[in-house]
């Protein structure tokens, strides 16, 4: 691979001759149906006005190798297979600036890139597993896995990860914002404008995000409008199917400039604003703070940065979250309990960080492990199966167009297992289970948790016994409120006038105990008895037996 220079070339460029030269590549089937999709208010639908919600994993193709990773371990095939049956239905694809503007390392093949870096058991691998591939150009090869995708009906983002290939992120880098060594405006329209002609009429390609992570000590608000806005009317001149994804500043944290001034642009329906939500993001706060207060502060800095969008009526992609799956990090896990509960109630589009369980090369070293990798380091299997299913829960939408199969009622979930409260009859007991059993909730004004279509509420027994199922719903004990900072506690009393909150014992039954980490312990963990109250207007797909 010839590595790019800080002044890329760009001169006369034949980009269109190497679009033409992608003839050669298969030509995608359309496998993705009710494409191109667009917004309605808050919500991405499709043709029909449906409602798409993009549940997305990031696939990293940026790296100085500038080929998806993973190409050396796994068939592209089984590894677009593997993305399908994991329950995700689109890729978050990135790309670095460079491979659609510097001519030279456009025409650099799969294999010379490789060559240059090393890379000679990667080669070994990619020749065995992928031998259609080692031998295109760099931009062929970033084609052909959008191809494969494609084929396994698996929508694609294109997203502008940096200018100069490499790891992302510093805010010394070169890559940050506009005007930064490796990051001139001029450039960056130039491959955004070629990227999206090169995918347009690519059915599973529904959507280009702009820019990742926006950064650094030139960012500045008036910049922000004056080239996102040409960037997004670039795409959009270019392939108007495609939705333009707009991130924010302060390494997309920050989107609150929008509250008093929006983006002015030529065309409507194709907008959508992204935002990134790490358990990092927030340093150690988790780990050294009471979960309860950093999730009500975290969630409500949140609200006020970017989530306040949602209740404005724009859609809002989180196109980046992730924890270390080995689930040994306390501030991730506390983390991502919070995120849980937060992005299950606001039901947004998202992108898992990310796919990748190894790399290349990253910061010098060859093979890496990546460890918030879904898979594992040979890409042949997931790396945590339990987390995995608790996370497919957000892959299902709750609401939106299209989707009324019942009258809006409330589910109860808990964030800690990924579990919903279930239909219930008289003889209980109260068990968390998948939520497409879930049962039908309402909450009333006097506080009373009550299965729809029945007379039945929740009620304490007494502390340290299961939650039960009572018809007379009018006594304290019948009564929940929400509780602690984080709002995830659901609390009431007993007939003699204990306090406690439901919890959920080892078996998944819900049972009533003292409730727990409402002080400033940083050293409690309340994940157990934090449960989420989220509007649903989808329906069960099994009923009790007992009803």
């Amino acid at each position: 691979m010839v590595a790019p220079s800080s002044t890329p070339i760009i001169s006369s460029f034949s980009f269109l001759a190497i679009i033409a030269s992608l003839l050669i590549v298969a030509v995608l089937p359309a496998t993705v149906s009710a494409v191109p999709l667009s917004t309605s208010s808050r919500w991405i639908v499709d043709e029909s006005g449906q409602r798409v919600k993009l549940a997305c994993v990031n696939w990293v193709s940026h790296l100085e190798a500038v080929v998806a990773e993973g190409l050396s371990k796994q068939p592209v095939d089984a590894i677009s297979k593997r993305i399908a049956s994991l329950g995700f239905n689109c890729v978050r694809l990135t790309w670095p600036t460079f491979l659609a503007t510097n001519d030279t390392l456009a025409s650099v093949t799969v294999r010379q890139s490789f060559q240059s870096l090393g890379l000679s058991e990667s080669i070994a691998g990619l020749q065995s597993n992928n031998p259609s591939i080692i031998d295109l150009t760099l931009i062929q090869a970033y084609q052909a896995v959008v191809s494969s995708l494609g084929k396994n009906n698996v929508m694609v983002i294109l997203d502008n990860q940096v200018s100069k290939p490499g790891w992302c992120c510093s805010s010394s880098d070169g890559n940050g914002f506009f005007g930064d060594q490796y990051f001139n405006p001029d450039i960056w329209i130039k491959g955004l404008t070629r990227m999206a002609t090169l995918f347009k009429g690519v059915a599973n390609v529904v959507g280009m995000s702009l820019r990742n992570e926006l950064r650094g000590p030139k960012q500045n608000v008036d910049d922000w409008y004056k080239y996102m806005q040409r960037g997004a009317e670039a795409v959009h001149s270019a392939n108007p199917d495609v939705l333009v994804i707009l991130s924010g500043l302060n390494y997309d944290k920050d989107l609150s400039f929008l509250a008093d001034r929006p983006v002015n642009l030529t065309f409507s329906g194709k907008t959508v604003y992204e935002v990134h939500w790490y358990g990092f993001s927030d340093g150690q706060a988790w780990k050294s703070g009471n979960p309860n207060q950093v999730c009500g502060s975290v969630v409500n800095n949140m609200k006020r940065k970017s989530l306040f969008l949602l209740e404005k009526g724009f859609p809002l992609f989180v196109s980046e979250f992730g924890v270390d799956q080995r689930g040994t990090n306390v501030n991730d896990n506390r983390y991502l309990n919070c995120f849980m509960a937060a992005a299950a109630e606001l039901d947004v589009d998202f992108a898992l960080w990310t796919l990748a369980g190894s790399y290349y090369l990253k910061d010098g070293v060859l093979g890496m492990n990546e460890y918030y990798g879904v898979l594992n380091s040979d890409w042949s299997d997931i790396r945590n199966s339990s987390l995995s299913q608790r996370l497919s829960v957000l892959q299902s939408p709750f609401q939106g167009p299209g989707l009324s199969q019942s009258r809006l009622h409330k589910i109860i979930f808990h964030p800690a297992t990924g579990l919903c409260l279930l239909k219930v009859g008289w003889l209980g007991p109260l068990k968390l289970g998948s939520c497409s059993q879930s049962g039908a909730w309402s909450y009333s004004s006097k506080k009373i948790l009550t299965l729809k279509g029945t007379y039945f509420c929740i009620q304490v027994d007494e502390p340290e016994k299961p939650a039960q199922v009572g018809i007379i719903c009018t006594t304290p004990n019948s009564q929940w409120d929400t509780l602690s900072d984080s709002g995830l506690h659901l609390s009431s009393k007993t007939l003699n006038g204990t306090d406690v909150c439901l919890d959920v014992d080892s078996s998944n039954t819900v049972v009533t105990n003292s409730c727990k980490c409402l002080s400033r312990d940083s050293s409690c963990d309340p994940e157990s008895q934090w449960f989420k109250l989220v509007d649903s207007t989808i329906t069960s797909t099994s009923s009790s037996p007992m009803l």
